[in-house]
């Protein structure tokens, strides 16, 4: 189990830098859990005290409002984490966290994680740039629904879910409600979209699985007027 759990670190981004001792090190004390579809993983205010890394399934990282409206910051898949700011400052949990499918996690607890930083500067190295990744994403995060309209924000939205993939097929599957969560707009709105987005022939809907068909002209709907 430590070795196929070290191997499974080398994939996750804040830890993909280190050596083999160093990630077997990891594996040591790091622990799995279970939750099935629906259930709550974090709830916002909760304790920070460990770092959650996704070994399978689906996860969603959200706030919820006082009139239970939900807004999506983020969709986590495999090899994907949360919960490292906990780890610096001790602060409680900034948003709840919901599995959207039955998900695996492997957890690291806070005092584990610092003793591996006092011994081993690479991995304070790796937290850094980490976190330096986070903050200019959330700036982007931030343009985007100050400058875009919605049409530019589903258009981004979907260029950069494609680009996860690697591909035009978003892998990960975004209903129309998920968009809308994620961008901040009403379902009926994100539904007529993409309606018109297929009608202009910018994407493609086979199976509800959506696949980037034109990405020049999603490109140019993303793009910031000025």
């Amino acid at each position: 189990m430590p070795v196929e759990t070290a191997d499974f670190l080398s994939t996750v981004p804040l830890l993909g830098g280190l050596d083999a001792t160093e990630l077997a090190k990891f594996a040591e004390v790091t622990r799995e859990r279970s939750y099935p579809k629906g259930s709550v993983i974090l709830f916002e205010h909760d304790p920070g005290d460990s770092l959650f890394i996704v070994r399978s399934g689906r996860v969603k990282v959200v706030l919820i409002g006082e009139d239970g409206r939900e807004v999506i910051l983020g969709i986590l898949g495999v090899s994907n984490h949360f919960g490292e700011l906990s780890l610096i400052d001790s602060r409680p949990r900034s948003a709840h966290v919901i599995a959207m499918e039955d998900a695996t996690l492997l957890v690291l607890h806070r005092d584990d994680f610092r003793r591996r930083v006092l011994e081993s500067p690479a991995v304070a190295w790796a937290l850094l740039q980490e976190l330096s990744r986070r903050l200019r994403r959330a700036d982007e995060q931030i343009g985007r629904l100050v400058l875009l309209d919605v049409d530019g924000r589903i258009a981004r939205l979907l260029l950069d879910a494609a680009g996860e993939s690697g591909g035009t097929v978003i892998e990960k599957r975004l209903t129309h409600q998920t968009i809308a969560q994620m961008i901040g707009a009403s379902r009926e709105t994100v539904s007529r979209a993409m309606r018109d987005f297929q009608d202009r022939g910018l994407i493609d809907v086979q199976r509800r699985q959506i696949s980037v068909a034109n990405r020049e002209g999603l490109e140019a709907l993303a793009r910031v007027k000025v």
